[in-house]
């Protein structure tokens, strides 16, 4: 594994720029950009590669790693009134609320990468 694999790279649209804009969370602002996907990952692994170096010769300790396991799992607080809205439309469905849950958030998240 490379010291960059530990960190999460993100290579996102932007309808604004009208093209792809590479990024590290809580590390790296948008810092590269172009028409093609796979190549602005290339370059933001490159450049991460040069900050790695860059943090290494100065004695600097590199930022905590983003890459990470998750466990599938995490505590949503919502308010009594949504608690209950979501429970009734999950029974409607005949489901539990976690899996009405978890099938709206997929569908949020399908709708996002359109």
């Amino acid at each position: 594994m490379k010291p960059r694999d530990k960190y999460l790279k993100l290579v996102v649209w932007s309808e604004e720029d009208q093209c792809y804009v590479g990024s590290v969370p809580c590390w790296i602002d948008a810092c590269c950009h172009g028409s093609d996907e796979t190549e602005v990952y290339r370059e933001l692994c490159s450049i991460v590669d040069e900050w790695i170096e860059i943090y290494r010769k100065d004695g600097r300790p590199l930022p905590p790693p983003t890459n990470r396991d998750y466990s599938g799992r995490f505590v949503l607080r919502t308010g009594p009134e949504m608690h209950r809205a979501l429970a009734v439309r999950a029974l409607n469905e005949g489901e539990s609320l976690n899996s009405f849950v978890v099938k709206s958030l997929k569908k949020t998240v399908q709708q996002g990468r359109e």
